[in-house]
């Protein structure tokens, strides 16, 4: 009876997993999660959501926590339009956390526009890792 029940369980499992079941996972920790964004934008993909949401679950179970989120941009665009751009993606990153209900006060943000790169380089395969938000433990 319970070798069905698990076996019922598991393919349950199996079918959500095979018709986009959530992708939420909490992390061992919150130094270095990193979201990205697509070129010119802050808007959060379905894959970044389900990283902060995995975030906001970590900063659920770790109540004394706090973070800060740095938005990063790729070496493209002026130095003052990369800095909001950092502002806006590192908000947006906030705004799912605090959503999820986690205090904003426990959230700080920070631009680095595009002074601070993940990876070194030109060309979309380097610029598509420095698009991002990042978020460190204070």
């Amino acid at each position: 009876m319970k070798l069905t029940n698990f076996a019922l369980l598991a393919g349950v499992a199996g079918l959500l997993a095979a018709c986009g079941g959530s992708a939420i996972v909490e992390p061992a920790d919150l130094n270095d999660q990193r979201v990205f964004f697509g070129f010119n934008s802050s808007e959060i993909s379905e894959d970044a959501k389900n990283n902060l949401l995995g975030q906001a679950l970590y900063m659920k179970n770790h109540e004394d926590v706090k973070i800060q989120i740095a938005g990063n941009c790729d070496e493209r665009g002026s130095t003052e339009y990369n800095l909001a751009l950092g502002a806006r993606r590192a908000n947006a990153a906030k705004e799912v956390l605090v959503n999820d209900g986690i205090c904003a006060k426990r959230i700080s943000t920070i631009s680095y526009g595009k002074e601070r790169p993940l990876v070194q380089g030109s060309g979309e395969e380097v610029w598509k890792w420095n698009r991002n938000a990042t978020t460190t433990v204070k």
